[in-house]
């Protein structure tokens, strides 16, 4: 088995690995890199982009090395674990380069992908299967059918899998991203008896690891506890008089649930404005898990928004407002009214709450210091960090690692000095050797097992 770690084993983001067996490859996840799509907005560089642009701009992974290796033309299948950006959003630009293989996803995640695509003006022609969680699919190779299973996985997003991709010479798992969540507030734990089977049968030769928060010793919280956040504070939000918006990421239908149902009990008429959370919920809509599309207003286009700012300069506590911007972006709602582009203007008193936490790229970190920074100035009362990840700590790595049982680990999702820390533990805790079973690797590097 070859493994090459095409994008995600450097940085946060364009995930992207090859798997190879015989004469077949398979790619688990396109994504891109979004610092690299900010840097461009900031440029002044508006979409729709070209392929050789968001190269240029490293915003997609370098997977010419397939090219290099004569992989290209033996890729199988294009599997997308979940509907992130930084997994899904580079397959309407690389997914033409291998015209054979079969993209296969949930449903939301697939329908996600659809809409980045249509977005951008770009027809994607790939075969496509839409597959439901916890299910095993085969597909056509070289030689003879090759064996995909999906599992059940949690996540921050709906409809998230583990890959697994069984070949003679044992499984590919792929495990990016994910958390173990006992109390999700929508769907089903992860499937723990299935995990627990493969490491009993010692079905496993390798896995790819989401190592992002593998130097915190911790189990990361359950969504559970960021409902109760989110209650909390809209409680405190007594006076009526005053404007509320809230943000979160937009792809976090479970967490806009809970927004929802606590925001209902404000009195006040939940709008949700913003280009990302309209993309999102009406995926989430399409698809049929979208448990509270009946309670919202949903406003994409400027002059809608503007037109809706407008009573709300008006009527400050009449609505609840849902809103992009959690991250500082350019040209989100909250960057765009902080800034004096649209009829509203924050006020002493006014609420803004922050279900989110700040994703850890200087990019990020120096946009929301300048927000926060303008928002207070405007006396703005700030609840921020009304969140949990979505992606596992230290002790969800080990239980995953003792579930599974696989024969070697792969540190991914992150910079070296995120990756180290799980490669650390597996070595002086695990049974596992540092460069023989436990490996650190790089983008467009190849490891031999």
């Amino acid at each position: 088995m070859e493994i090459c770690t095409i994008g995600g084993y450097e940085e946060v983001g364009k995930n992207m690995t090859a798997a190879k067996s015989g004469d077949d490859v398979i790619i688990f996840d396109m994504g891109v890199h979004l610092p690299s799509l900010i840097e461009l907005q900031e440029k002044g560089e508006q979409g729709p982009y070209s392929e050789k642009k968001l190269r240029n701009y490293g915003a997609l992974p370098d997977d010419l090395v397939l090219d290099k290796l004569g992989w290209r033309n033996k890729v199988r299948a294009i599997i997308i674990g979940h509907a992130h950006l930084d997994h899904v959003g580079s397959v309407p630009y690389l997914a033409r380069r291998y015209p054979q293989a079969e993209i296969l996803a949930t449903p939301f995640t697939m329908e996600v992908m659809e809409s980045i695509a249509k977005d951008e003006g770009i027809n994607i022609k790939n075969k496509k299967k839409k597959i439901k969680k916890d299910t095993t699919h085969h597909i056509k190779g070289k030689n003879s059918k090759l064996k995909i299973e999906f599992i059940n996985a949690t996540h921050s997003i709906p409809e998230c899998v583990f890959s697994v991709w069984h070949t003679q010479e044992g499984g590919f798992f792929y495990a990016l991203d994910f958390k173990f969540d006992e109390h999700p507030v929508m769907g089903k734990p992860s499937n723990y008896k299935r995990l627990k089977e493969l490491g009993k049968n010692n079905k496993i030769k390798a896995m790819a690891l989401d190592a992002l928060y593998s130097d915190t010793s911790r189990r990361t919280a359950s969504e559970r506890i960021a409902r109760n956040l989110v209650q909390e504070g809209l409680s405190y939000v007594r006076d009526k008089n005053s404007a509320l918006f809230v943000t979160t990421f937009s792809s976090h239908i479970a967490r806009l649930k809970s927004i929802v149902d606590y925001g209902k009990k404000t009195k006040r008429e939940i709008v949700f404005i913003g280009r990302s959370l309209h993309k999102y919920v009406n995926c989430a809509i399409k698809t049929g898990i979208c448990p509270f599309k009946n309670d919202i207003k949903l406003l994409k286009y400027r002059s809608q928004i503007n037109s809706f700012l407008k009573k709300v300069e008006k009527e400050r506590g009449k609505y609840l407002i849902v809103c992009t911007g959690h991250q500082g972006e350019s040209g989100s709602i909250l960057d765009r009214v902080v800034n004096g582009e649209t009829p509203f203007n924050f006020k002493s008193g006014d609420h803004v709450l922050f279900s989110s936490s700040i994703i850890p790229v200087p990019v990020h970190i120096n946009a929301r210091a300048k927000l926060d920074k303008k928002l207070k100035s405007n006396g703005v009362r700030l609840q921020t960090d009304l969140h949990v990840s979505g992606h596992g700590g230290r002790e969800d790595l080990r239980d995953m690692i003792e579930f599974v049982k696989p024969k070697h680990i792969i540190s991914a999702h992150g910079s070296l000095q995120k990756e180290t820390p799980l490669i650390t533990m597996a070595s002086d805790e695990l049974g596992y050797k540092f460069q023989e079973t436990a490996h650190l690797s790089s983008n467009g590097k190849v490891l031999k097992i």
